[in-house]
């Protein structure tokens, strides 16, 4: 009997060594990318874009989750949807541009013609009996937590209040929904989606890889690292106390796996994620009056994080498009009202994260290259340094062996 990928990946799941890296299965083969999309990418929140990308009636954006295509809109009363872009006549692709405006959302293929809310409002040639009220677009499941868009395929989502409540405190000084994207850049990764997870929850490479960013980034995520020095610990303490004034939030929100908002002081006197720390932009973010904000982090596994600073911010999506390829889009958002040229410097503002990116292309390309070789066994984490990879590799081992736990073949088992 041939032994199924789903099997295979529940036995060296319930296998695999504590804080060791996983096997070369989870990062190369086809039928193990299935699995991740069908139940984490399938059944999770998704982080999909940002309010501020839509801001008028009519505006919408594309996007693909594996074989989903989906088209987020806002309609005529400024209500957002996520819908997916399949009609429902023989199953084209509705909106063919990645972003727009529109008044009717149209079929290419027989024009076939929807409301912004999905409803269906004419098919031509259907005859008699044809009911359009029976042929809505389908919609998938959405959740905006301070502005950041997020949207379920499943058809019975996970919760999404406690992420809402607990990271919208932290989202709300910089007021996403009076914001606008400056600058947005997709890449290639050739690698596979969790190595280019891994590669960001960690700073252990950092001082070898990124020169651009550790001139404002402190590489420490807490004051309970190990590494943390004395001078670490006495800047959070007077910047937390900075923030306590203000009524900022910056504790850390409780622990969990999934999800995480914490806000961190930059270095020294650094007031942005700039080759010089100062403001790109002059305008502050929402209604700030400090541009000292530190960068409030924020993860949302599997497929977002994100930095919030006060005079501009830097958010990030994960998109799987196959077992070895991985697009990562960046946008670096601004206040509504902030003019290029007179109130922000583009090219001060993304030169930092722009060389960032693509030194972590460099390396997840890298690292790729390396596990698909045979002489690849998994490795052990380094528990200080890398906690924040072996916090998604125990979230992603927990989420995936609870979706592929079959309760009947394990009683099937123990009975032979």
């Amino acid at each position: 009997m041939t032994v199924s990928a789903h099997d295979t990946m529940f036995d060296l799941l319930r296998s695999k060594k504590q804080n060791y890296s996983l096997p070369r299965e989870f990062y190369n083969d086809p039928d193990f990318f299935k699995l991740d999309m069908e139940h984490v990418f399938g059944k999770s929140w998704i982080f999909a874009g940002l309010v501020c990308d839509i801001p008028k009636p009519g505006n919408f954006f594309t996007l693909s989750i594996g074989d989903d295509p989906l088209v987020i809109v806002r309609d005529d009363n400024s209500e957002i949807h996520a819908i997916y872009n399949t009609c429902r006549h023989r199953g084209s692709k509705v909106c063919l541009e990645e972003k727009g405006h529109t008044a009717k959302l149209v079929c290419p293929y027989h024009q076939w013609t929807y409301n912004l809310d999905g409803n269906l409002l004419f098919a031509g040639n259907m005859g008699e009996g044809f009911n359009p009220a029976d042929f809505p677009l389908r919609k998938a499941n959405i959740g905006i937590a301070g502005g950041m868009i997020f949207v379920c395929l499943d058809e019975n989502p996970p919760a999404f209040a406690p992420f809402k409540e607990a990271v919208e405190p932290f989202l709300k000084p910089h007021a996403l929904d009076r914001a606008k994207v400056a600058h947005e850049i997709t890449i290639s990764e050739k690698a596979n989606w969790k190595l280019v997870i891994e590669n960001n929850r960690e700073c252990y490479h950092c001082n070898g890889s990124h020169p651009e960013l550790l001139n404002s980034l402190l590489e420490f995520d807490n004051t309970d690292d190990p590494r943390a020095t004395p001078e670490f610990k006495a800047l959070v303490a007077k910047k937390a106390s900075d923030w306590d004034a203000l009524g900022i939030a910056h504790e850390s929100t409780p622990h969990n796996l999934e999800f995480r908002a914490v806000r961190m002081p930059l270095a020294e006197g650094i007031h942005s994620m700039t080759m010089d720390g100062s403001v790109a932009c002059q305008k502050l973010m929402g209604d700030l009056t400090d541009p000292d904000m530190g960068s409030m982090r924020l993860l949302h596994l599997p497929n977002t994080w994100n930095h919030f600073m006060g005079d501009h911010s830097i958010v990030f999506r994960v998109m799987p498009v196959g077992p070895q390829e991985t697009l990562v889009t960046t946008k670096w958002i601004v206040h509504e009202g902030a003019v290029e040229g007179v109130d922000y410097d583009l090219e001060k503002m993304v030169k930092v994260w722009n060389a960032t990116n693509h030194q972590d292309r460099e390396l997840a390309e890298n690292n790729q290259l390396g596990i698909n070789s045979k002489a690849y066994q998994p490795g052990p984490y380094a528990e200080g340094a890398e906690f924040g990879v072996i916090n998604f590799i125990n979230w992603y081992s927990a989420h995936m062996l609870g979706k592929l736990f079959d309760p009947a073949k394990i009683q099937l088992a123990a009975g032979e």
